[in-house]
């Protein structure tokens, strides 16, 4: 850059930069609206499934009777791991979950016949394969680090209830399985989120479907994406009391330190998936017992509700947390949940980038030292 160049405006983050057009996800994050293809995220989360949300978001429109049945059925039939894909994950099972899936989602495309087809056609069918193996890595996964072995999919259950049934080998409950299912719906897809720009990146060099999604698997294992449901759950063990949440929140604000579950890159009303995993916090924490888990987050969020006006309220993750908790899940399985759920919105971001394709290469101002010599070893 010389002297007389234009000053160039650098966006960090790529904050507030449009690098295209979707068709999928609307977000106002002023006022807390979120839609996917035109649909509320409020009726999707309480008249949908996970399913149906899924084949939405891959096709564009609501399937009918017919076509449910046979994306459902295309769904169960793919739940199957290759052998070794399943070897793979006892020699990683010390892993971290989301190394171990990131590992495994790799291995998988040494194993689709149709890895190297990039049409949108074998697109959507690998799409459907890796919705249901994705899936099965994360439970095969859970069972083969306690020493069990893999729980077989049972092809009468919902994604969902089949999700539980894997991790535990108990037939989940009726509200258990929706509450999973309500939260995969949530999940689903959240425009250019960090991982979903990762797969388009990868896209953009026409690499497979296979590729793009270990790059969003790899995003989202990063703490700053996907963690935040962890951390609650972290948080209100370090509470432990109702009572103690204002002074928690107060301490934590007087040093600075941001309270998770608080605050969301897009949205500065509240983020409007978080009132349907509220109302199955409180149904299940009192059903099993546990009321205090819902007291303590209500209790953060009363403690919380001067900086709303600020833009910083609760968001999706504040409850999925306590969630899982509840339902028996292990900490280190909460952000695996959240990627079972956003595959078919990693799926719509790789299929839009495919449609107009074009390397996304950004440019960085160079601001290191100006042209010098090169001095030889001997001479330093």
């Amino acid at each position: 850059m010389t002297e007389t160049a234009e000053p160039i405006k650098i966006h960090r983050g790529l904050t507030g930069v449009y690098f295209d057009r979707s068709p999928c996800t609307f977000i106002d994050g002023k006022a807390g609206d979120l839609r996917y293809r035109g649909y509320s995220i409020h009726d999707l989360a309480e008249h949908s499934s996970f399913e149906e949300t899924g084949y939405l978001l891959m096709h564009g429109e609501l399937p009918n009777a017919q076509q449910m049945r046979a994306f459902d059925a295309d769904l169960k039939a793919a739940r199957k791991l290759p052998a070794p894909v399943l070897d793979i994950i006892r020699a990683v099972k010390n892993g971290h979950p989301m190394d171990v899936l990131r590992t495994a989602a790799s291995a998988l495309a040494a194993f689709d016949p149709e890895t190297g087809d990039n049409s949108r056609e074998a697109n959507l069918r690998k799409a459907v394969r890796l919705s249901s193996q994705i899936a099965m890595v994360v439970a095969a996964h859970s069972r083969i680090r306690a020493g069990l072995e893999p729980v077989p999919a049972d092809l009468t259950l919902s994604h969902a209830a089949n999700l539980l049934w894997m991790l535990s080998g108990k037939k989940p409950s009726a509200d258990a399985a929706q509450l999973i299912d309500r939260d995969l719906i949530l999940h689903a897809e959240h425009g250019s989120n960090a991982s979903s720009f990762a797969a388009r990146v990868v896209v953009g060099t026409q690499a497979n479907l296979h590729a793009a999604i270990t790059a969003a698997i790899a995003a989202l294992s990063g703490p700053a994406h996907g963690g935040a449901a962890e951390d609650v759950m972290k948080m209100a063990e370090e509470i432990g009391d109702p009572a103690r949440a204002a002074d928690y929140v107060k301490e934590k604000r007087k040093e600075g330190i941001a309270i998770t579950g608080f605050g969301h890159r897009v949205y500065r009303a509240e983020d409007p998936r978080a009132r349907h995993m509220r109302a199955g916090v409180e149904r299940l924490s009192k059903e099993m017992g546990e009321p205090k888990w819902f007291e303590i987050l209500q209790a953060v969020v009363a403690a919380m509700a001067p900086y709303a006006r600020h833009g910083v309220n609760v968001n999706v993750d504040f409850y999925s947390g306590v969630v899982y908790h509840l339902l028996g899940v292990k900490r280190d399985l909460f952000v695996p949940i959240f990627a079972i759920g956003r595959v078919p919105g990693w799926v719509v971001q790789i299929l839009e980038q495919f449609e107009n394709n074009i390397l996304i290469r950004p440019l960085t101002v160079y601001n290191g030292p100006a042209a010098r010599d090169y001095v030889v070893l001997g001479k330093r």
